[in-house]
């Protein structure tokens, strides 16, 4: 069965071009990982602040292994000070049908 995880968050406003370099580096790096079947990112069309990332993974252990990949730790270091402190992340977990 097919994990997957959303994720929402919000930048700080002006920081949008940091959060998409970011997340675009992010998804080349984590595309890679094993287990992984997709990670991919989005900005919306409306609230350029708004991002969603989809993450799917062969099994919800290989969530271990994406934390495990050493950008991980750089990755969340260079996002926390971009997010928007109102607006914490979302993070949604589903196992696919």
């Amino acid at each position: 069965m097919v994990f997957t995880l959303i994720a929402h968050l919000w930048t700080q406003p002006g920081k949008e071009a940091e959060m998409k370099a970011l997340l675009l580096e992010a998804s080349q790096i984590y595309l890679k990982d094993e287990g992984t079947i997709n990670w991919f990112v989005m900005q919306d069309t409306k609230d350029p602040t708004a991002w969603s990332i989809v993450e799917r993974y062969e099994a919800e252990s290989s969530l271990t292994l994406h934390t495990e990949n050493p950008y991980y730790k750089k990755f969340i270091e260079t996002v926390g000070p971009l997010v928007d402190p109102s607006k914490p992340p979302q993070i949604l977990k589903h196992n696919e049908l």
